[in-house]
């Protein structure tokens, strides 16, 4: 019984052995192995391209973002451009006015000469009649132009303060600081009587 057994059992066993060598030299065998090298090389590329659109992509995306950026920066400098312009020219305006006299001031002066009229009609001496009617007259339009004068140097100081603007802005700030300097010293002379003297009653 242990013969037979014995018998049987060895080709059993070198079948299985030259079954496992053939199945190992099958799983081996080189022309597989080309093939499935093949077949990972012409998949990599695939992916490569794929890769680089993506990266092509973010890149497209990433230049649009800037672009906007660039756009919105430029549309904020604009828009500060011309706010810091329109208050150059408005602060050279007020300057000239200040120099050249204001229709406020000339209705200031008016009211204050017909008070002047009013307050001295009656027993007024030459002397109170040269100040109140003359007088406060001048004054309140050297007053009225000096307000003038300093809001248009105000306003040229602080579009010179602000940076990012053109060279005309500037120009014309410089211009109107100038000009709103020059008014409000002529003012302050005038209502302080430095250039002009009020006449005399006896002169």
């Amino acid at each position: 019984m242990d013969i037979r057994t014995t018998g049987k059992t060895g080709p059993a066993e070198r079948d299985e052995k030259h079954g496992g060598a053939a199945e190992a030299t099958t799983a081996g065998d080189p022309a597989d192995t080309l093939d499935a090298d093949r077949d990972a090389e012409e998949a990599a590329p695939v992916g490569e391209d794929t890769d680089s659109g993506a990266d092509s992509g973010s890149g497209a995306d990433a230049d649009s973002d800037s672009g906007a950026d660039t756009d919105s920066g430029s549309g904020a400098d604009s828009g500060s451009g011309v706010g810091s312009g329109a208050a150059a020219v408005v602060s050279a305006a007020l300057g000239a006015v200040a120099l050249t006299g204001t229709w406020a001031g000339k209705v200031v002066s008016e009211r204050e000469t017909l008070v002047g009229q009013i307050k001295t009609s009656g027993s007024g001496t030459p002397t109170q009649q040269i100040s109140e009617i003359y007088g406060d007259a001048w004054h309140s339009t050297a007053l009225v132009n000096g307000v003038f004068a300093l809001i248009a140097l105000i306003v040229a100081v602080a579009v010179l303060v602000l940076p990012r603007h053109p060279s005309w802005v500037r120009a014309v700030a410089v211009a109107g600081a100038v000009l709103g300097g020059l008014g409000l010293l002529l003012s302050a002379g005038t209502y302080f009587d430095l250039f002009l003297s009020l006449p005399t009653a006896g002169s």
